[in-house]
């Protein structure tokens, strides 16, 4: 799989970059034996599992009688999968759930013409496509996920406890909304809010996060009393309204001591001032197609009137940040807060970096619409998330943009001549194909590859373990699809050989017939001939018998299957004769001798033995089955024969002594009886 393009042993110049100084994987081996170890025995088990069977030594028996162990068996787990985000059950999964989608995009992609196709790309139907495969892959990388909400039941609880996500999942949405969904380009801004809804979480592992924030506040939440006393309260609103988190934000306010009942009298400005917010945050216009029922603010499908309630709810806010109202509230961390928060939803650029904590969710905040370089977003996805994603991706990528699509199917001398996007097809099917289950999928991705697809398809094909009929199959199948006859018709021959070889004669004649190997399929013929023909005893004719009816009529070496079959034809109308005393019977018998003796691919050192074979048929009770014609052909093979005799090379048949005579005497008496009928 994709190797090499020169001999020379310089790795700048594979197709598949490898690196210089590998860094080996090592996986722990914890077989708590005593040293020496004499032996170590390593076999495949299930999955990616190799089973280890570590030997000691012989020792001799401890001093208090007790024998230490031999030995011990271990399963040592091989994986790749990303710290256990997905499992390898999962891969294999996805990996099959992907090719339908894939090569029924590529599909639709060739059978657009190359001067219709720049057209084609911009139709609506084609985005649709676009979006249809996004979505099949999408569903394969996991559910739909809650994104962090109100939890109705705890009124201190602001974050639901919802399943993690994974990284690839992540990853394949956010390339979704920038470059597949053309209808989400007008609300970019909210259709990213959603994202960092459902993702945040996984930006937690390495870093702050606002997500991690308020899993760590909500902790504090159940023992404290008065929450608006505590910086980290004001910190948390001001972060989820900063990364458009609405609905928590809301929640949050409202957990203010001043709603208590019993403080509703000595704090009212302080309850007005945050109510206030609380409203001017549900009130928060949106741009995006919809919004749901569980989710504040107010929706606009259009940016004209968008912009104008935007203007408005801004001016509300700055009337608000004027308002005399401040200088009554007494509680200073509640004053701070507000006006902080205040600050926050007029797009304060020191505000909101103080708000959030990695650039996503800063430029979330900045509602910033500028689309990553390709090329960066290609060298992420590559770096952090393999083969899979770069594989299916570059669909997501080149959608409707005619410069990206350019750049990964523009051919590169550094990669031998191929394109970034044969490639990612090319490394990927490596990974496929260097697995008992998932190799089958690769030949979907090597036959879009236009360069080195299908020479690397035939290598994977020649690669298989033929001697498994289910592999064989399946490998047969595939070049039927992709009309590899000449692989189809190798890898019948390995298998030919290698059944022939182990015992297994029946299958590799017949493997040899579907290729249509006619050399093979002579010498075999030839092989048997020169057996069958040492003797045409029940015993050795019999043996081969199957073989040669397999063998069929069609190998046409002189003297060779051709005599073969028609003799076995001969004795099957000869034993009918013998196991009864029907004169049809003896006369196809008859019919079948003739046509035996005439036929010039029958050997003449044969001629005797079936001659002799037929000695009932000459002396047939009821009627000469032999007219004179017939007889005379017969009496003009032993003249042959005995002519022949008299060659030094003439090998005689093992037959008894007085065979030739009595042969020759009882065709004479058919040819009397025969004259005296007509």
């Amino acid at each position: 799989m994709p190797g090499m393009t020169s001999d020379s042993g310089d790795h700048s110049t594979s197709v598949v970059p490898i690196s210089p100084n590998p860094q080996p994987t090592t996986f722990p081996l914890n077989h708590g034996l005593k040293p020496p170890i004499a032996r170590l025995s390593i076999s495949w088990a299930r999955g990616n599992t190799l089973r280890v069977t570590v030997l000691r030594q012989p020792q001799p028996s401890a001093a208090n009688g007790e024998e230490e162990a031999g030995g011990k068996v271990l399963e040592v787990k091989l994986s790749d999968n990303r710290d256990g985000e997905i499992d390898d059950a999962q891969w294999r999964r996805i990996a099959y759930g992907s090719v339908t989608p894939f090569a029924l995009l590529q599909s639709r992609k060739n059978s657009t013409s190359t001067l219709s196709k720049i057209s084609a790309l911009d139709s609506t139907e084609w985005w649709q496509y676009i979006m249809d495969y996004s979505r099949e892959i999408n569903s394969l990388l996991g559910n739909p996920k809650t994104s962090p909400s109100l939890a109705i039941e705890d009124q201190k609880t602001v974050l639901k406890d919802v399943q993690k996500p994974t990284c690839f999942k992540a990853a394949w949405e956010l390339m979704e909304i920038f470059y597949a969904d053309q209808h989400s380009q007008a609300w970019i801004p909210e259709r990213l809010l959603d994202w960092l809804a459902d993702y945040d979480c996984l930006f937690s592992g390495t870093q702050p996060t606002v997500h991690s924030e308020l899993v760590n506040f909500q902790k504090e939440l159940v023992t404290r009393q008065a929450v608006e006393d505590h910086p980290k309260y004001w910190e948390a609103i001001s972060s989820t309204l900063a990364i458009g988190w609405l609905e928590i934000g809301v929640k949050l306010l409202r957990l203010h001591g001043s709603y208590d009942f019993d403080q509703l009298g000595s704090r009212e400005t302080e309850n007005g001032l945050v109510e206030a917010v609380a409203v001017l945050i549900s009130k928060m216009p949106r741009l995006r197609a919809d919004l749901g029922a569980d989710k504040l603010g107010e929706c606009y499908k259009n940016k004209p009137d968008f912009v104008k309630a935007w203007e408005k709810w801004q001016a509300q806010i700055t009337k608000l940040d004027c308002s005399a109202f401040w200088l009554q509230c007494e509680h200073h961390q509640t004053r701070d807060g507000l006006k902080n928060i205040l600050q926050t939803m007029l797009g304060n650029s020191t505000s909101l970096s103080n708000a959030t904590f990695h650039w996503m969710e800063l430029y979330i905040a900045h509602f910033l619409y500028i689309r990553p370089f390709t090329a960066v977003v290609l060298a992420e996805c590559s770096k952090s998330f393999g083969s899979w994603m770069m594989a299916h991706a570059a669909e997501l990528l080149t959608a409707g943009n005619i410069q990206a699509e350019m750049l990964l199917q523009k051919e590169q001398f550094q990669l031998g001549g191929i394109c970034i996007e044969e490639l990612n097809r090319l490394v990927y099917a490596q990974v496929l194909s260097s697995h008992a289950l998932t190799w089958q999928i690769a030949p979907i991705y090597l036959s879009s590859c236009m360069k080195q697809g299908m020479g690397l398809l035939e290598t994977v094909l020649s690669k298989q373990a033929l001697q498994h009929d289910q592999v064989l199959l399946k490998s047969i199948e595939i070049c039927r699809l992709y009309e590899l006859g000449t692989v189809s018709s190798n890898l019948m021959k390995i298998t030919a050989v290698h059944d022939w070889k182990h015992g297994k004669k029946g299958s590799g004649v017949f493997w040899l017939q579907q290729a249509r190997d006619e050399v093979r399929l002579n010498r075999i013929a030839k092989h048997l001939f020169d057996f069958v023909g040492k003797s045409l005893s029940d015993g050795s004719f019999k043996q081969w018998e199957g073989l040669i009816e397999l063998l069929g009529p069609e190998s046409g070496i002189a003297g060779g299957l051709e005599f073969l079959n028609k003799y076995r034809e001969f004795r099957r109308s000869l034993q009918q004769v013998h196991s009864g005393t029907a004169t049809d019977a003896a006369q196809r018998a008859a019919e079948a001798l003739i046509s035996l003796m005439k036929n010039p691919s029958t050997p003449q050192r044969f001629w005797l033995p079936i001659l002799y074979d037929s000695l009932k048929l000459f002396n047939w009770a009821g009627r000469p089955l032999l007219n004179v014609s017939q007889t005379n052909v017969l009496l003009n093979k032993l003249q042959e024969l005995s002519m022949a005799r008299l060659r030094p090379d003439f090998v005689n048949a093992d037959l008894p002594p007085e065979a030739l005579n009595s042969v020759r005497l009882a065709i004479a008496t058919n040819l009397g009886r025969a004259i005296l009928e007509e």
